[in-house]
């Protein structure tokens, strides 16, 4: 298990374990998190993010050729650097009076002193940066100590670290309104699978009876087994992995291949994170990962959208309901945990209470969100930070405006035809009718298909009335 080993890595430098020097207790700062996937950052302007309650802002350094990470506040009047923008001369410009910076936080332009002056050289000019480094696609942040960055460990995916070859890998993100505990407890939760995502990735017929094992725990993390699968049948070695105190994955691998399902539960503030999901696949035949790789990125984000928005609502109850109860400290009354397959749920709130590794103590939830369209919102959560999905919603919007200008020039041409032609065709009646038909069910189906990029269902597939067979 990771707590027992030590590294060393291409630097030659000795790699310490997260969460701080004491034994008995994780402290959340000291540790890399990540924030964002590099594609779906934007090079030609500054990125917002919240890392544990903190307010940083990410940028490209033009000079350095780098990602920087600064505290989002100018140091003249505390103005969002991330209003502002990557000036003609690559530096961050204060969106307020034009301080600009350079990508090691010093001020280089003050435009409001006089001549000779030499205010931006005071260390008071300088803008605060965090430590960052790239690992499998993931722009990650350190937000403890500076000094220890760069000997702690980055909380790597290790199977695919180890074996980085044959991998087929779909990624996703989403801000979602809940805690990152929360998040980390419902995906650490395998047996939910088969009713809350019945019609999506589960099938309540596959609901059975399911023994996790701890095999190993300590302050940075648990390993533990599954003695079966969710499915019947599913054969091979199926394990979970905690790496505190955010990172978990469970791995099948069988005989035919290998799956993972890899979450980051990265803390926004309380009661919102942000999920980071990869879902690697490896298998002997290369037609399962062919199918996966010609699938638009979006698309598939629209999918797994759906997917996280089956217990997005209940979650963000449950959470308050446990708060109500005494919080994590209490989970043991609050819960009734009975049976195994609540093995690894018990096991991250023991983790918790030992380690005291909860998010933000003493922090107060924000008041509960009773309207589900404000909890199934995906523009604000996901679409406007991705991409690949910004993209494609501009496309879609161009596509359905021309459909509608096609659709009413084909109506308005009608009396024109008319006019000019005395005895019609069967053909120019069908091309009549069918003409702005056609551009019409075009128009509609991106009009459902635009909605798909600004709002989730309110009722899951589950609850939907079952066909009859």
């Amino acid at each position: 298990m990771v707590q027992t080993q030590s590294f060393i890595n291409e630097n030659s430098f000795t790699e310490i374990l997260p969460g701080g020097s004491n034994p008995d207790s994780f402290q959340l700062a000291e540790a890399w998190y990540p924030v964002h996937y590099l594609q779906d950052l934007d090079k030609s302007k500054p990125t917002p993010f919240t890392l544990l309650g903190k307010d940083i802002v990410i940028w490209w350094d033009q000079k350095n050729s780098s990602w920087q990470v600064f505290i989002d506040q100018c140091p003249h009047r505390l103005a969002p650097l991330s209003e502002g923008r990557i000036n003609e001369d690559g530096l961050l410009e204060c969106p307020y009076h034009g301080w600009s910076f350079a990508g090691d936080g010093s001020c280089q332009k003050i435009p409001q002193q006089v001549a000779g002056g030499k205010a931006e050289t005071s260390p008071r000019a300088c803008v605060p940066s965090l430590p960052t480094t790239e690992r499998q696609g993931l722009l990650f942040v350190y937000a403890g100590n500076p000094e220890n960055a760069i000997n702690t460990k980055v909380p790597v995916v290790e199977p695919i670290e180890s074996a980085p070859e044959g991998w087929v890998i779909m990624n996703t993100f989403r801000d979602v309104p809940y805690d990152a505990l929360t998040l980390l407890e419902n995906i650490l939760d395998p047996s939910h699978i088969a009713f809350t995502h019945h019609l999506t990735v589960g099938n309540r017929a596959n609901a059975a009876p399911l023994e996790l094992e701890i095999v190993e725990s300590g302050k940075y993390g648990f390993e533990g087994i599954w003695k079966q699968g969710l499915k019947p049948g599913q054969s091979g070695k199926l394990s979970t992995t905690f790496i505190a105190p955010g990172l978990m994955w469970h791995d099948i691998n069988a005989e035919k291949g290998r799956i993972l399902t890899v979450v980051y539960a990265v803390p926004i503030r309380k009661g919102e994170c942000r999920i980071i999901a990869r879902f690697p696949f490896k298998f002997k035949s290369q037609i399962p990962g062919f199918f996966i790789k010609i699938r638009p990125r979006w698309y598939v984000h629209i999918g797994q959208n759906g997917v996280l928005e089956d217990d997005q609502i209940f979650l963000h109850y449950q959470e308050r309901y446990l708060a109500d109860k005494g919080g994590s400290a209490n989970f043991n009354k609050a819960f009734y945990l009975a049976t195994k397959a609540d093995t690894f749920v018990a096991e991250l709130r023991k983790w918790v209470n030992q380690y005291h590794g909860e998010t933000f103590p003493g922090e107060s939830l924000p008041p509960l969100l009773l309207n589900k369209e404000a909890l199934l919102e995906r523009y604000h959560s996901h679409t406007e930070k991705c991409a690949s999905c910004r993209q494609a919603l501009r496309r879609i919007q161009q596509l359905k405006f021309l459909c509608g200008v096609l659709t009413i020039l084909a109506l308005a041409s009608s009396p024109l035809l008319a006019f000019l032609v005395e005895t019609k065709s069967i053909v120019l009646v069908m091309v009549e009718t069918f003409v702005p038909l056609f551009f019409g069910a075009g128009w509609w189906k991106l009009s459902q298909l635009e909605r798909e990029f600004y709002e989730g269902r309110i009722i899951p597939p589950r609850n939907l009335p079952e066909k009859k067979r």
